[in-house]
């Protein structure tokens, strides 16, 4: 890092596996970088992490930590953020949050660079990160929507376990063991609350992330569903989701259907469009067995889109199969990369 230039950055949640992912990020980031202050809770302060050849201190996650910081992120969950976010915003940071706390708040613009990047320019010191399902497909269907108009999307997510933390992946590993063993498996190491059932995730596929609401939807999927109209800017797209745990470690996957609003339109024209989208791979030869996979996308900072297909009977309706990376795109890339559209727009300046 250099001391005389460049901006002083703050990562919150630091420990935690999208905050790990954060800081590899900007390990690699053009984001020119003077000081980095690694926040989490107060048994986690005092612990040591590398970066860039330096060996940073782990602070506890106060507000008066961020004096001085330009640019904050945080991904230490909900209560944190409602806390700490505006605290650090009073004090000249730009927030970017990774968490549900401010998606929904009509002053926070919610952000996935390639779709919306202009409504960074409408911050008022707290931008959200969205729900990392909806960041990638999104980021897949906004090149569609510019060439041809969207009308229908109906979403159904196949999603890592990694997306409910490093617990979850523990969970995993010792249920896989215990049942590769011929052993009872009991869902004993995920934290839930008294009143709600846990179930198996090994060998498993369960159809619930996060909490039912009262229209029978649960909130990560009414998160799909909100987020995607706010970040298109378009309440008038029709969306609808179900959200799927499965026993994979990391990478979403989606298979999306839409329907656009001209019929005179091909899977190649998509493919077409598709090849040359930002932060977008197209895999797409069935022929060769050739789409895209969880395992593949690891590590990998794009969305990966494949099986691209007209509806059999619905002229304008088309199937599409995308993945990523959940703590990348999903997650901590997608953060770096406000920060760093935040730079390039001219809306932060090194001072």
């Amino acid at each position: 890092m250099n001391n005389d230039q460049g901006f002083h950055v703050a990562v919150v949640g630091a420990t935690g596996a999208v905050g790990q992912q954060m800081l590899t990020m900007l390990k690699d980031t053009a984001l020119p970088i003077r000081e980095l202050t690694c926040l989490a809770s107060k048994r986690s302060a005092g612990q040591t992490i590398a970066f860039k050849g330096e060996t940073i201190v782990i602070k506890e996650a106060l507000p008066e930590a961020f004096e001085g910081v330009d640019i904050a992120l945080f991904s230490a969950g909900g209560s944190v953020s409602k806390a700490l976010a505006p605290e650090a915003a009073r004090r000249g940071a730009i927030v970017i949050d990774n968490t549900s706390a401010f998606r929904m708040d009509e002053n926070v613009p919610l952000v996935v660079p390639e779709v919306n990047e202009q409504a960074l320019f409408d911050h008022q010191g707290i931008i959200a990160n969205p729900n990392c399902s909806t960041i990638q497909m999104v980021a897949a269907l906004e090149p569609i929507r510019k060439h041809f108009g969207l009308k229908r999307i109906i979403v159904s997510t196949y999603q890592a376990v990694s997306g409910a933390g490093a617990v979850a992946v523990e969970e995993l590993r010792h249920q896989s063991q215990q049942l590769l063993n011929d052993e009872a498996v009991k869902p004993e190491i995920l934290p839930v609350k008294s009143d709600e059932k846990h179930y198996q995730i090994a060998f498993n596929a369960i159809p619930q992330i996060d909490k039912f609401q009262d229209n029978d939807y649960t909130f990560e999927e009414m998160k799909m569903i909100n987020e995607t109209k706010k970040i298109m800017d378009d309440s008038n797209i029709h969306v609808a989701a179900t959200c799927v745990r499965l026993p994979i470690v990391t990478g979403h996957a989606e298979s999306v259907y839409i329907e656009i609003d001209s019929d005179d339109v091909s899977s190649d024209d998509l493919r077409n469009i598709l090849s040359e989208a930002p932060g977008v791979t197209l895999q797409d030869d069935p022929g060769n067995q050739i789409y895209p996979m969880p395992t593949d996308s690891v590590g990998k900072k794009d969305v990966f889109v494949g099986r691209i297909r007209r509806d059999p009977d619905v002229k304008n309706g088309f199937h599409l199969w995308i993945v990523s990376d959940n703590l990348l795109k999903g997650a901590a890339w997608n953060s770096v990369q406000i920060a760093e559209s935040l730079v390039k727009l001219g809306i932060l300046k090194l001072k």
